[in-house]
């Protein structure tokens, strides 16, 4: 994929790479980790293409994609599951589970969200489904989120454009890392939430 995407871009440019985002955040199945990755190699293999340039483009594209699956779910709401596109990403069972999920974490659910491939979009199209969460807070969110994984994966693509091999070990090593790191922040988040809930029932008994 990496061989691809970085041969396409090669051709394209800036505008392959802001297309491709956005695919990727209207569920394409194409990894959003590799597209970055991949348009950090040409802007470190070719002069021409400037990586701070390529920076911008890439957080554009993540928003704008993002953006899209939301604005979507929040105009059309449940009506756009009849879509059979959409039905496919979210499913009326899903919707509930993520549901469950929003009222549980919070909006910490939207930051969460843009480092889990395969659920980003479904948990987007959710979030504006539900109408209870205004698009700044979303951009807020998902911008938050972006400016942490964006520079990431486009600088890691410059510095190591010249060994493959060794860029996708990285690469690896990062996205593990980045579950390792999700997966402590919700250990605290549920330790927080169940000690909240054990004190609350303590405190009724007290009373």
């Amino acid at each position: 994929m990496l061989d691809f995407l970085v041969s396409f871009f090669t051709q394209y440019g800036y505008i392959a790479v802001f297309s491709c985002l956005i695919l990727c955040g209207l569920g394409v199945p194409v990894p959003e980790d590799i597209t970055l990755v991949s348009g950090g190699v040409i802007a470190g293999l070719y002069p021409e293409v400037n990586p701070h340039i390529m920076f911008a483009v890439g957080i554009a594209g993540v928003l704008i994609g993002d953006s899209t699956m939301f604005l979507g779910g929040r105009i059309f709401g449940y009506r756009i599951q009849r879509i059979r596109t959409f039905r496919k990403i979210l499913s009326p069972r899903r919707f509930s589970q993520i549901q469950r999920k929003f009222k549980q974490y919070g909006l910490g659910v939207l930051f969460v969200a843009r480092f889990l491939p395969g659920l980003r979009s479904p948990i987007f199209l959710a979030a504006g489904m539900s109408r209870r969460i205004p698009y700044h807070v979303f951009i807020l969110m998902d911008g938050f989120a972006a400016m942490i994984s964006v520079p990431v994966w486009i600088y890691l693509g410059y510095f190591f454009a010249d060994n493959r091999e060794l860029l996708m070990s990285y690469v690896h090593d990062v996205q593990s890392a980045i579950y390792a790191g999700l997966g402590l922040v919700l250990l605290v988040v549920l330790a927080v939430w169940l000690k909240r809930k054990l004190h609350s029932k303590i405190s009724k008994h007290v009373k």
